[in-house]
């Protein structure tokens, strides 16, 4: 399932980033295979998403979060 389908509060485990322009940054600010993240809040209009990305809030444009391939998880059993 791709991030940007995962609904504000729910939290995933971020499988892999699909080779783009944006790889390499997304990379480089955490988003790597088995990080946990969460939508926590969306802009007005809908563009950008503010994730929480382990222990910092990241925002990011839906074009960067459809690279991201993420497996949903139960916030209950999010280890």
């Amino acid at each position: 399932m791709k991030l940007t389908e995962l609904h504000i509060g729910k939290i995933g485990r971020i499988r892999s980033v699909a080779d783009s322009p944006f790889k390499e940054k997304l990379q480089e600010m955490g988003c790597i295979p088995g990080s946990l993240i969460k939508p926590i809040l969306k802009a007005p209009l809908g563009d950008p998403i503010a994730y929480e990305l382990e222990e910092y809030t990241l925002s990011m444009r839906k074009n960067e979060a459809e690279t991201i391939e993420i497996r949903p998880l139960d916030p209950f059993f999010a280890t």
